[in-house]
């Protein structure tokens, strides 16, 4: 019998909440409200970083993946963790789940099972092409010249060498693709004028059961919406035709994730569009709805442990 029931797991910068900037003791205000959900609930529990080199794997039984936030700059590290460490527990979401959603190519496939992406067009890594070729190719798929457009890489997560330009400006980033594109696939997007205007709206659903959302805003003269770069988040209200929107997207995946998080946007077309699904390492803004802990904590008992 493991010794323990479950492990957050995070990455080494949020173990110490003494010396953090205020962003990362979000991050850990958050696992603790996790963790004391799934005490209450009964379960034995540690929070543990991913690269940390005394752990013992085999010691827990399951590892709820929480905020190992550095992943995706040590991705070849990561993986090779993971792979292993797949081999002495179990995860949640599950291994599955996370091979298929860490690469965001997978909404590719969420597209052709009917959810609707803003326009894009996914570029292989070591694509020959220019950056202005590849936004022929992206206007002759989406029918239309597009005016802004948004670079980013299918394996990274807060924006991380995302880039907006306009076509104009598109030379300029050239020898910056070049580079990039050597060694990671990515996509070209047209620019979502709603993410300025309005902002991403973020869906939190546990065993497919809407619990709340929020409402993130990028400050003024940018587009990223993330807290590192300045943006807002606000508990939002979202409207019955959203939810049901968020519901379609988590059913049509491989598998129902425990939890999800479902970005969606307004696209220029004025419809309802999918940005981003996150199972794999979310934030799920407990601090603003506390009871959505234990909610998560509650299916973790009930789908695991009983």
């Amino acid at each position: 019998m493991a010794g323990l029931d479950v492990v957050l797991l995070t990455a080494d910068a949020y173990l110490d909440a003494e010396t953090q900037n205020p962003l990362a003791r979000n991050v850990v205000l958050e696992d603790g409200l996790v963790a004391k959900a799934l005490k209450n609930e009964g379960l034995n529990l540690d929070i543990k970083s991913w690269s940390d080199p005394l752990f013992d794997w085999n010691s827990t039984d399951y590892v709820l993946i929480r905020t190992p936030w550095d992943y995706f700059e040590r991705f070849e590290d990561f993986m090779a963790w993971f792979q292993t460490t797949s081999k002495k527990t179990k995860f949640i979401n599950s291994e599955a789940l996370v091979h298929w959603n860490i690469d965001k190519n997978y909404l590719k496939e969420l597209r052709d099972k009917g959810i609707r992406l803003p326009n894009t067009y996914f570029i292989p890594s070591s694509s020959n092409g220019s950056l202005e070729e590849a936004m022929a190719l992206a206007e002759q798929q989406f029918g239309h010249k597009c005016t802004t457009w948004v670079l980013k890489p299918c394996i990274a997560a807060g924006a991380f060498n995302t880039y907006k330009f306009s076509t104009e400006e598109a030379k300029g980033y050239q020898d910056r693709y070049k580079k990039l594109i050597q060694k990671k696939d990515f996509m070209l997007q047209e620019f979502q004028q709603s993410i300025v205007r309005k902002g991403e709206i973020s869906l939190m659903l546990f065993n497919g059961v809407y619990s709340h959302a929020v409402l993130k805003k990028a400050k003024a003269g940018d587009f990223r919406v993330q807290d590192d770069y300045g943006g807002t988040v606000e508990l939002y209200e979202a409207s019955n035709k959203e939810i049901a929107f968020a519901q379609q997207v988590v059913q049509v995946c491989k598998e129902m994730p425990l939890y999800a998080r479902v970005d969606i946007l307004e696209d220029n077309r004025g419809k309802l569009a999918l940005a981003e699904l996150e199972i794999f390492e979310p934030e799920l803004w407990f601090r603003f709805k506390p009871d959505s802990a234990k909610a998560l904590a509650h299916s973790i008992k009930e789908t695991f442990f009983t």
